[in-house]
């Protein structure tokens, strides 16, 4: 057999260390600390571009010399990546299993499959809605990047191998697919900002940014010669600009990432002579962080995220810090003794152990998501709280449609149209929708769900993290306001809005939360602010409006708070040592502050001539609220959401206003 064609491998740079070590540090800061760096998740995109750099270099250098060998090159590739991987996660779910609950445990299991498979992106876009759980509870998530780098390692060297072998103009090639990835991730960044920031086609355009450099390095180093110092200086500007104007609410990547990835071109431009690259990237403490980056990224998001769990919240800032500094401990002995030694090791069983490891590890988490490998926690009553916890079925049942160029939901085939517009205190009547579609169809109007998940349907209500929220409530007001619809329902968690956000809270920032914006000042809702009497004005007019021109319900909110949260009854026990769930009384007490609300949107609605819809009545008696039927089946699924399954049988409130005749 003849020997292997000898990759190219790029000279060995300090520097490009450095480089590592402020991308890995700025991350694990900004998951750590986010209100010291909150642009840290920037550094991300300088690996990518690192990553592209390097991995172009050695595709171009060995296609142009002896031949590029797929073969050596997915071997380095395993060598590089899984060891630190296997053992990441392998401890994650290993630690998973003794902590987690049942709900848990089967998302972990779904999430390390996915790892060892590489597809995390495309998993975690998948979840990724109102609904989806905190990305502060998944200890896996930070694989995401990964994941579309394995991508760029398996789709790069293919195009690039065949563009040589057809002739083709790399750097053309080059261009092409960072313009035509660039343009996706602009064109789709607010319409699918999820998409955008987790799929390759959106991402590749920034390790592009790198093989271009690499094409550059290899074939016009002349262009780079000159301004070297500058070249250094103007990308740690570039840097230090995405660290302090980025933050997690910006529409990212779109053009915000321009500032990181252009910053690490210039860094990387700039090569090892330059001042900067020779003083700072180059120093003994940034190489040694730059030598330990991958096995750091990987161990700091799982230790982080168990510290949340175990604290049932956000964990102190002391163990934190020690969060912090273990994983620097597990990733240098992780490189110095696992990682150091798969990468110099010639021999061919350390492939074949490296590559069955993964598919234990797969298959294991494959057994953990499809429940036939369970928690330590497996208390039959655990199974049924949980089993409330994921009973969120919308939009199943729905089909997706589009209204002048907005996306929403539609049912029903009946002479008269209904608009819901609202958040998910109305996605959470989906079910009955769907029901009465299975039982009556020809008795259910032509309707429309046009919601969004905590967006208030009130002008003027803002909420910074839900940067779309008043484009879409504008687009569905014009929607309700057209002759096409016949009748409108208007409902949301007015408890959210009008009780929880008005209640003094120590631990929110002023500029947190949602507040009325008037055209030229912000009112908050909390201490006092006159936010929330301005939002009641604007619900006000807007029912008027409405009520004008067609039918119009005013939906009622269901009692809402933790006594309603299912979990509450795994109060009992620690997830480190047995963990025992509870039973309480099936009712609660209706809190005296959302019972006046109630009073007052009911007052509201007789006073715009709005058709009142109330789930009050069957969830309420004599001041006392039902959260479990009387075996301890909770009703919830959260503390704000009554479930699917709930709602598909008794929401039967809502039947007045799906129906093609009132």
């Amino acid at each position: 057999m003849a020997p292997l064609p000898h990759l190219v491998h790029p000279k060995y740079r300090a520097d490009i260390d450095g480089l590592r070590a402020i991308a890995v540090l700025s991350v694990v800061g900004v998951h750590a600390f986010p209100d010291w760096l909150r642009g840290g998740f920037i550094g991300v995109d300088i690996f990518f571009v690192i990553s592209g750099f390097l991995i172009s270099t050695i595709i171009i250098g060995s296609l142009e010399g002896e031949g590029f060998s797929y073969r050596a090159f997915y071997a380095r590739r395993i060598k590089r990546i899984f060891p630190a991987l296997v053992l990441v996660l392998a401890a994650s779910l290993a630690f998973g299993w003794f902590v987690l609950l049942a709900d848990e445990w089967e998302q972990l299991g779904k999430h390390v499959a996915a790892g060892a498979a590489f597809v995390s992106n495309f998993a975690f876009w998948s979840e990724a809605g109102y609904f989806d759980n905190a990305a502060e509870t998944k200890p896996l998530l930070h694989l995401w990047s990964l994941a579309v780098e394995e991508q760029f390692y398996i789709l790069w060297p293919l195009l690039l191998g065949l563009a040589w072998r057809r002739k083709w103009n790399p750097p053309a090639v080059i261009l092409a697919v960072a313009a035509l990835s660039f343009g996706i991730n602009v064109l789709t960044i607010h319409s699918h900002p999820t998409a955008a920031f987790y799929l390759p086609a959106s991402r590749f355009w920034e390790l592009m940014v790198g093989g271009m450099l690499a094409y550059i390095v290899l074939h016009r180093p002349q262009w780079l010669s000159r301004g070297r110092g500058l070249q250094s200086i103007l990308g740690l500007l570039l840097i230090a600009s995405g660290l302090v104007l980025i933050r997690s609410g910006s529409a990212f990547p779109g053009w915000w990432a321009l500032l990181p990835t252009l910053g690490a071109f210039f860094c990387i431009a700039a090569g090892p002579s330059a001042w900067l690259n020779r003083s700072l990237l180059s120093s003994r403490v940034l190489v040694g962080f730059g030598l330990i980056s991958y096995p750091l990224y990987l161990w700091h998001w799982p230790l982080l995220v168990y510290a949340r769990i175990l604290e049932d919240g956000t964990p102190n800032r002391r163990v934190r810090l020690l969060a912090v500094l273990a994983s620097i401990a597990l990733a240098w002995l992780s490189y110095r003794f696992v990682e150091r030694a798969a990468r110099r090791s010639a021999r061919a069983a350390v492939l074949r152990v490296l590559v069955i490891a993964m598919v234990v590890i797969a298959a294991l988490g494959a057994l953990a998501a499809t429940q036939r490998l369970a928690a330590r926690h497996g208390d039959p009553y655990i199974g049924q709280v949980m089993a409330a916890v994921k009973d969120w079925t919308y939009p199943e049942g729905l089909a997706p449609a589009e209204v002048d160029g907005e996306k929403v939901y539609r049912i029903g085939h009946g002479a008269r149209t209904v608009l819901l517009f609202g958040d998910s205190h109305l996605e959470q009547y989906g079910p009955r929708a769907v029901e009465l579609a299975r039982t009556a169809p020809d008795a259910l109007a032509t309707t429309y769900f046009a919601t969004w998940g905590g967006c208030a349907p009130m002008p003027g209500v803002f909420e910074d993290k839900n940067v779309d929220c008043d484009k879409r409530r504008s687009a569905m007001i014009r929607l309700a306001l057209d002759s096409r619809v016949d009748a409108v329902v208007i409902g949301a968690c007015w408890n959210c809005y009008f009780v929880k956000q008005t209640l003094p809270s120590a631990t929110l920032a002023d500029n947190e939360g949602y507040y009325f914006f008037d055209g030229r000042k912000r009112h908050g809702f909390r201490n006092g602010g006159d936010g929330a009497e301005l939002a009641f004005a604007s619900l006000e007019s807007l029912l008027k409006e409405l009520a004008t021109r067609k039918t119009v319900y005013l939906m009622l909110d269901n009692p809402i708070g933790d006594e309603f949260d299912p979990k509450r009854l795994l109060l009992g026990g620690s997830r480190l040592g047995r963990m025992d769930v509870t039973r309480s009384t099936p009712t609660t007490p209706w809190p005296p502050a959302q019972k006046q609300l109630y009073l007052r949107l009911r007052q509201l609605a007789q006073k715009t001539g709005a058709i009142v819809i109330d789930p009050v009545p069957a969830l309420c008696k004599d001041d006392q609220c039902i959260r479990t039927t009387p075996d301890g089946t909770p009703i919830y699924k959260d503390g704000d959401h009554l479930r699917s399954d709930y709602t598909r049988r008794f929401g039967t409130e809502i039947d007045v206003a799906l129906k093609n005749s009132r």
